[in-house]
């Protein structure tokens, strides 16, 4: 028998064994796995309630959300300052052959606990099994370009002759500039104090690049920081983390913070020296070729800039997906009948 079930406060702790248990059966990002959704679980989820999916007492799904009002965030707080980590790839972790579950999951996150769902950074795909279980409004879409490191072909060649004509060229210049210093080498933290000062490191040079256009950065959310150097003591042991230095000779050209899993290396966030760049050196381009080549040469099948259309993503890039960010809500609530009929285009897109 199928049961979909709400419950607050659940027992944090206990549920980390049982949601390792689920990815073990799952189809899942590294933002729906328990080393990131458990992490600062109690700062983030202080009104916790979690979804559970079960049929003959299997589990079949898990959602962790927060409950603000009448509104359910599904993986996030509803706190701005928390939720300012960005979550991606997002949803109810769902074991394999259950994903035809998921319209009746996000139906029961409208039902006891709240009348509204809120679904960051899910895949596009969520919205059929969004329309399907209410009204939508689809607040925010972006691409999620990614480098393709599985395609017939693939090398360090095939990569460059895929690339524009101009992109080809700064990146050859910039490496060329950069190399005469000495070689372009990368270096991945090995224990949790060289990812601690890489980390501290690529803040600096992250900080100096956002104040000066004018933005705070992420970094100066206490929270971001305390979040990120709890998730490093979590999954760097687990193999999910990486910090890189990126150095040409003795002189560090940048830092990269990404996550893997899974076969693919997510970039995450970085920091890159501008300030010592010169007229043709681009750190940023110079420092994930580098990253690239590594996830290139570890087996990686793919190299995923993440969310954002900016310019040097889909310049490198070879594929995309492109996730939305949505708000749902029982269909012939209110919300749900302003979301249908006041102008907010197909069932809320727009």
């Amino acid at each position: 028998m199928l049961r979909i079930a709400l419950a607050p406060a659940p027992d944090l702790a206990a549920l980390a064994d049982a949601w390792r248990a689920l990815e073990a059966r799952a189809d899942l990002s590294f933002f729906q796995s328990w080393t990131w959704v458990g992490c600062r679980a109690e700062a983030r989820f202080p009104n916790a309630v979690l979804l559970r999916a079960e049929q003959d007492g299997a589990t079949l799904g898990l959602a962790l959300c927060n409950r603000v009002g009448g509104t359910l965030w599904l993986g996030e707080s509803g706190d701005p300052v928390l939720d300012a980590v960005y979550v991606e790839h997002n949803g109810p972790l769902l074991a394999r052959g259950a994903e035809p579950l998921l319209p009746a999951c996000l139906r029961a996150c409208m039902g006891r606990f709240a009348g509204r769902l809120r679904l960051s950074g899910v895949d596009a795909g969520y919205l059929v099994a969004a329309r399907a279980a209410g009204a939508v409004r689809v607040l925010r879409a972006q691409p999620a370009p990614f480098i393709d490191l599985t395609a017939p072909g693939e090398s360090e060649e095939t990569f460059l002759a895929g690339l524009s004509a101009n992109t080809r060229y700064q990146l050859r210049r910039s490496d060329r500039a950069y190399a005469a210093a000495g070689p372009i080498a990368v270096h991945r933290a090995a224990t949790l104090a060289e990812a601690e000062a890489f980390l501290d490191a690529l803040a600096v040079l992250h900080q100096a690049t956002w104040i000066a256009r004018g933005k705070p950065g992420a970094f100066a959310n206490p929270a971001f920081v305390a979040f990120h150097r709890a998730l490093l003591a979590r999954a760097l042991p687990r193999g999910e983390a990486d910090l890189l230095r990126i150095a040409a000779g003795a002189r560090a050209i940048g830092y990269l913070y990404n996550f893997r899993h899974r076969g693919r290396v997510l970039a995450y966030q970085s920091g890159f020296d501008y300030a010592g760049a010169g007229g043709h050196k681009k750190p940023g381009l110079t420092c994930h070729h580098a990253a690239i080549a590594l996830a290139r040469r570890e087996g990686a099948t793919a190299y995923d800039f993440l969310a954002g259309g900016d310019r040097y993503k889909t310049s490198l890039a070879n594929a995309a997906t492109h996730l939305v960010w949505l708000d749902i809500a029982p269909r012939l609530s209110a919300r749900g009948l302003a979301y249908r009929v006041l102008g907010q285009g197909r069932e809320g897109e727009g």
